[in-house]
């Protein structure tokens, strides 16, 4: 007789966590809802709740988090609240026995002078970004957590990597948020008001985006296939890297803006790349299909406008 998976996704109603779900319900192929397994999610994981359900996984996605200026201005609690918020949740798998926990790292881990492309092997080569230094280091931990834990216990605890994430349930607060959904919500603004659409920056900035839906269907192989101990980057390929620009002409397009559209380049670009190997990810899953760019803005853009009112959006006039 096999033994039923219980397994529990933490932060649960996020944007990773709302596709992991998406996903498990919608996918009819490999990355769909399997027998035998039974899915929870959650917005937090606490002693009471590991008790309540008996997991036998554990997506690991709760964290705090937040855009340039918080990073800057609260160093400590980004650090201080990740330390413990990932220290509950992988001691308590321990305590409760648990199979295996997948926890989410960050691009943000690898060290702020390094070469390209970053790999796997390179996160504790040097100090991170000073900006979010916080952050960076309490995510970095969870690797080295990973690692003591199976080597004093035996766990699979793993985490993996992804690149810039977007899609349904972003974070669309202009004061707060990442490039894409930010700017989804400032075009439909400007369109919304009659006034430009204007970008920071220059545009010419390189980012390799991944589709949450994407990410989500990988985090299910990690969980049920994967078997390091080791992280693994998801994330498409280095040819897939767009620009900034891109991103804003695609946006344009699918929220039919067609008002003064520029780029203010006396605003900071930031990094101008950041560019990620997914050599490892391609050893295990050749054939992968990423979603083409376009489509996933387009799907995205559409969510938007569909969810609007009830979208994260810091309720801007």
């Amino acid at each position: 007789m096999t033994t039923e998976k219980v397994i529990i996704v933490t932060g649960g109603s996020g944007l990773v966590g709302k596709a992991i779900e998406w996903v498990i319900e919608n996918d009819n192929g490999r990355f769909g809802r399997k027998d035998g397994e039974k899915w929870i999610f959650l917005t937090k994981a606490t002693r009471a709740i590991f008790e309540k359900y008996k997991p036998t996984h554990v997506i690991h996605l709760a964290a705090l988090v937040g855009g340039l200026f918080k990073n800057l201005k609260y160093k400590l609690d980004f650090l201080r609240d990740n330390l413990l918020i990932n220290d509950n949740v992988l001691h308590t798998a321990h305590e409760y026995k648990v199979e295996k926990v997948v926890s989410c790292l960050s691009t943000c881990v690898f060290p702020d002078k390094t070469t390209y492309p970053i790999d796997e092997t390179m996160i504790h080569n040097g100090p991170p970004h000073h900006s979010n230094f916080g952050y960076a280091y309490a995510k970095r931990l969870i690797d080295t957590q990973n690692k003591a834990y199976f080597d004093q216990f035996g766990h699979r605890f793993t985490s993996v990597i992804p690149t810039n994430v977007f899609g349904p349930h972003d974070n669309y607060d202009l004061q707060d948020s990442h490039v894409i959904p930010g700017l989804i919500h400032k075009c439909y603004l400007a369109k919304k008001n009659g006034t430009p659409f204007v970008v920071a920056g220059t545009g010419k900035p390189l980012r390799q985006f991944i589709y949450s839906r994407d990410l989500a269907k990988l985090f299910i192989w990690v969980l049920r296939e994967y078997d390091q101990i080791d992280p693994i980057i998801l994330s498409v390929g280095e040819k897939d890297e767009v620009s900034i620009k891109d991103v804003a002409d695609t946006i344009v397009k699918y929220l039919g803006f067609g008002g003064s559209y520029s780029f203010d380049t006396t605003k900071a670009d930031g990094q101008f790349k950041k560019t990620a190997s997914n050599a490892k990810l391609l050893s295990y899953l050749p054939d992968f299909e990423f979603t083409q760019f376009d489509v996933a803005i387009q799907e995205s853009v559409n969510w938007f406008l569909e969810n609007y009112d009830k979208a994260r959006t810091g309720n801007p006039t």
